[in-house]
């Protein structure tokens, strides 16, 4: 790494606006200085933007794989290939995210996080771990293997907490019995709960919302919407992260997961403050079309990509996302008609936010971690930089 890093012929997004043909400085993997002056520095590593947009690095808060490797793998060369694959898309930091498993394979994804964590320098920076299931309902399983889906098991999740201090995120579905007391334990923990894989009803997504419950997972999918029991309509997950004006939610924006009047309809009720943009990637991101496998190698699913889109074999349903950063901005741009620097706010400031590391990550600001990506108009990837160090460019720069 560079001690001093100059990017230069710039439009660089910050948190106040478009900065024309302005200049960012680096400094010992910090931002220094963002100036709409050429600011000479003499012995820095040179970047020329060559008008290009400097924003924030893509915050990916929802990922299982890529580059042909799960998380579940349980390998170090998985976690650092997924990290290295999913920079070039202009990933900065990612959460690594795990599937419905047996707790002694979960427990071993904690182990090589850690070991993980402290080599992994020529990818996205890993912030902490997304612990997906098992306490689902059977009814919303998804792609998520039935023979781990389960309740809530206080001396299981407890030995689980207990036994790595990286776990910042658990998905479960709130109407579960128990759910209510893993929620609290969760928040004693400051480990964020969110609501996923459900078919809850608005009463019980408001008691999980006051214990802790404060985030949406994968938005729409394998989630409840109105339903009629016994005559009566009731409102689902979907309708309750609507009516809760703070839950946060999380969207697949690979443009086949939601369409775009979905897009459009988040967008104009929850906001840019309210709405992280995820892959929800799989192995198969960054891949060519064809088989490959949901989860980890061991036992996971046969799947089959085509169309953008990781499928059942039969195709009777989507069985997860190949979406890279990238992809998401560019579908909230082209599909959604939203502002690009609203998307790249929804990719970047809004999920520092929700994971709580907004005073580090996801704006271009003074002091804050130079976690940098630098793409043209049609948001492809020329640089990603992560903390200062250049982990993928395009092209050459120069000293």
């Amino acid at each position: 790494m560079n001690n001093y890093i100059k990017i230069y012929n710039a439009n660089i997004i910050t948190p106040f606006g478009l900065l024309k043909e302005g200049t960012m400085i680096i400094a010992n993997g910090k931002i220094a200085e963002i100036s709409a002056q050429n600011i000479a520095v003499e012995g820095a590593l040179e970047i020329n933007a060559k008008g290009n947009y400097v924003a924030p690095g893509f915050i990916d808060m929802h990922v299982h794989g890529g580059g042909g490797h799960d998380f579940m793998d349980n390998t170090l060369d998985a976690f650092l290939t997924i990290a290295s694959t999913h920079a070039k898309y202009g990933t900065t930091a990612l959460m690594p995210t795990t599937l419905s498993c047996e707790k002694e394979d979960l427990l071993a994804t904690l182990h090589i996080y850690e070991q993980a964590l402290a080599v992994n320098t020529k990818g996205a920076d890993f912030v902490g771990i997304h612990i997906e299931g098992p306490y689902f309902a059977m009814s919303q399983k998804g792609a998520q293997d039935p023979r781990y889906i389960r309740n809530p098991d206080p001396t299981e999740y407890q030995e689980i907490l207990a036994a790595s201090k990286h776990i910042k995120r658990w998905s479960a579905a709130p109407e579960l019995p128990g759910t209510l007391e893993f929620g609290r334990t969760l928040q004693q923990n400051d480990v964020l709960a969110a609501i996923a894989h459900t078919d809850a009803v608005y009463e019980e997504v408001v008691k999980a919302y006051e214990v802790g419950f404060t985030h949406a997972t994968h938005f729409y999918s394998c989630m409840s919407g109105v339903s009629r029991r016994n005559a009566f309509r009731y409102a689902g997950a979907i309708e309750s992260a609507y009516l809760l004006d703070d839950m946060t939610v999380e969207i697949i924006v690979d443009g086949v997961h939601l369409p775009a009047p979905l897009l459009k309809l988040i967008y104009k009720i929850k906001g840019t403050n309210h709405t992280a943009l995820i892959t929800d990637a799989m192995r198969g991101a960054g891949m060519p079309e064809g088989k490959s496998i949901l989860g980890s190698l061991k036992d996971g699913l046969e799947v089959i990509i085509e169309d953008g889109v990781a499928k059942l074999p039969d195709r009777t349903a989507f069985a997860g996302s190949v979406a890279t950063a990238d992809r998401l901005v560019r579908n909230m741009v082209q599909l959604a008609e939203v502002p690009l620097l609203d998307a790249v706010k929804m990719a970047s400031a809004t999920p520092a936010k929700i994971l709580n590391i907004q005073d580090r990550k996801g704006e271009l600001v003074k002091g804050k971690d130079a976690d940098i990506v630098i793409f043209d108009e049609d948001i492809n990837i020329q640089t990603t930089i992560v903390k200062g160090n250049v982990v993928y460019t395009k092209e050459e720069v120069k000293n």
